[in-house]
């Protein structure tokens, strides 16, 4: 609670100085009130043993009503915009507990939910997907460890295979067939990752580039734990696969409980049945626009994949470093250190072609689109060295309320960046933008169809697969599982690339159109040095500040 506690007075006294003592005080007691309810949003834990028990979360859902009528009970009269704004996102925050509790309810119906084990840093502020707390991020430790991060991972790894035996307590009587089939795969993935940390063979990827673990003087206590871990892992998916025949009930929430979720949680404007008619519109819109780019491009040679390794990373080093310049030559990030080395560090490494799944097939032939998308890191590097002035926004986002800004305006990049001049000396690659586009629009329309209960995981899969253009995509890889069964997991995720990226694009029209109202030219550049100080809040939340309560270059947050 002390980074809460320390950001609140800071935010405090901003507060007194920009809005006056009144709204400071009414403002300040959202502040205190969100500490508090992060301190009581994760599970009680003893031991590092998270109780997700049925008794534990019947008195979660109990006490979140109290939480919901305290922030009810604060005068929100005369408030800002963005003060507004930040209680509009705490409601949302309490009404993803309440979903959590009442419908998605992953510690009761979702194996994976309960493989806890992370080798790497995600690209987004949070993990894709809910978890069971505590996470155990192994990027975030210094290797070789100290005597405390020791102890404090010998705790955490020795609790494994407690919480896996909760688990099959708390899993008794979920019947969700497609979480149970499909849900091995996390733990295959955690078994892996303990091997590799105790053989000192795991690369993991992080903000700063890839480090190595390294556990040459660990204690026989933490080793001890990670083996016992490893093997309750091995157990649990023995115990998976022996279980899942059984299973014959539905995974998906449905309709209604989809759209309550984008209404109330989310803040996304569009339900289940507009998501389907945007997502067919944009999947006939990119594919269709590939098709016009491949004949614009017909005289030119035809991309080829790069099969060389050494011939691979000098083009995607090239790659990279032009599209870094590109960035902050247009003004659309500034000038730092701690900027070019985000994206420096995330240039990949060669992958043979028998090896590829969909991205790294998109890579080979030229990587500008998906480094594009790799804006993510810029703005994890923005969220590292200059946090978010409002402690609520700074804070590290739950329930995955993240989606549709990150990967929204992540997908949006990839287009914003190509209509802006990235590929004026190489046409071909414009192509690329147009087969990721229509993958993620593919992908997230199949989603749809099976959190309304209408499609399987692998019929997902094959829609998922046949509509990705250029046959860059297998139905039956691990990728392809991996998104679908995300996008159950996580109601929205799988839109969020597009349904978020619509958003971006509305809000840059209606930017322009302000501009263009007040006789004024509209600048990208301009644009996002106001659009970058919203933090990855909801659209909805954004487009409140940028138009509805319209800022100007140099305006303070209103």
């Amino acid at each position: 609670m002390r980074f809460f506690t320390k950001q609140i007075a800071v935010f405090t006294a901003m507060s007194v100085a920009f809005f006056g003592q009144a709204i400071a005080d009414d403002y300040d007691e959202l502040l205190t009130l969100f500490a508090e309810w992060r301190e009581f949003q994760p599970p009680t834990i003893t031991s590092c043993v998270p109780d997700y028990t049925a008794e534990a979360m019947a008195e979660k859902a109990t006490a979140l009503a109290q939480w919901q009528n305290k922030l009810g009970e604060i005068d929100t009269k005369n408030w800002k915009t963005r003060q507004l704004n930040d209680m509009k996102y705490v409601v949302a925050e309490m009404n993803a507990m309440d979903f959590d509790l009442r419908v998605l309810r992953p510690f009761a119906r979702d194996p994976s939910f309960y493989a806890n084990v992370f080798a790497d840093k995600s690209d987004v502020p949070a993990h894709e997907g809910p978890s069971a707390d505590p996470v155990i991020d192994l990027w975030t430790y210094q290797y070789p460890l100290s005597e405390k991060d020791d102890r404090k991972l010998t705790c955490l790894i020795g609790a494994v295979p407690a919480i896996l035996d909760q688990a099959k307590i708390n899993l008794a009587t979920s019947n969700a067939r497609g979480l149970w089939v499909y849900g091995t795969r996390a733990f295959r993935g955690q078994s892996a990752t303990l091997a590799a940390f105790a053989d000192n063979t795991l690369k993991m990827r992080t903000l700063e580039g890839t480090v190595e673990s390294d556990l040459d003087g660990a204690s026989s206590a933490l080793r001890d734990a990670i083996a016992q871990a490893k093997s309750a892992t091995d157990a649990f998916i023995e115990w998976l696969e022996s279980e899942a025949p059984s299973k014959t009930g539905p995974s998906g929430v449905g309709k209604e409980n989809y759209n309550w979720y984008m209404k109330n949680v989310r803040l996304n404007p569009y339900d289940w049945d507009e998501q389907v008619t945007l997502l067919r519109r944009e999947l006939d819109r990119t594919r269709a626009a590939l098709a016009i780019e491949e004949f614009r491009n017909r005289d030119q040679e035809p991309l080829k994949p790069f099969n060389d390794p050494d011939a691979y990373l000098a083009m995607a080093t090239a790659k990279m470093d032009a599209l870094t310049d590109f960035l902050i030559d247009g003004g659309l990030v500034k000038d730092r250190d701690y900027y070019r080395d985000a994206l420096a560090q995330q240039i990949g490494s060669f992958v043979p072609p028998e090896n590829r799944h969909f991205f790294y097939h998109s890579a080979a032939h030229d990587p500008s689109a998906l480094y594009s998308h790799f804006y993510h890191w810029v703005e994890l590097a923005a969220r590292k060295y200059q946090p978010n002035k409002s402690p609520i926004r700074a804070a590290v986002p739950i329930y995955n309320m993240y989606d549709g800004r990150a990967e929204g305006l992540a997908t949006g990049m990839e287009e914003v960046l190509m209509h802006a001049g990235l590929y004026d000396d190489f046409p071909r690659g414009r192509e690329v933008v147009w087969v990721l586009a229509a993958n993620r629009a593919a992908r997230g329309l199949a989603s749809l169809y099976v959190l309304s209960n209408e499609w399987t995981l692998q019929e997902a899969g094959q829609f998922h697969s046949r509509w990705t253009p250029r046959g860059w995509t297998d139905p039956e890889s691990d990728l392809v599982a991996f998104e679908q069964l995300l996008y159950l997991r996580q109601p929205g995720y799988g839109t969020s690339y597009i349904t978020g990226k619509l958003e971006f694009d509305r809000l840059i029209s209606d930017v322009a159109f302000d501009r263009e109202q007040d006789g004024e030219a509209f600048d990208l550049e301009d644009f996002f040095e106001v659009f970058n100080k919203s933090g990855i809040v909801p659209f909805a939340l954004i487009e409140d500040e940028m138009v509805d309560a319209p800022l100007r270059i140099g305006d303070e947050p209103r």
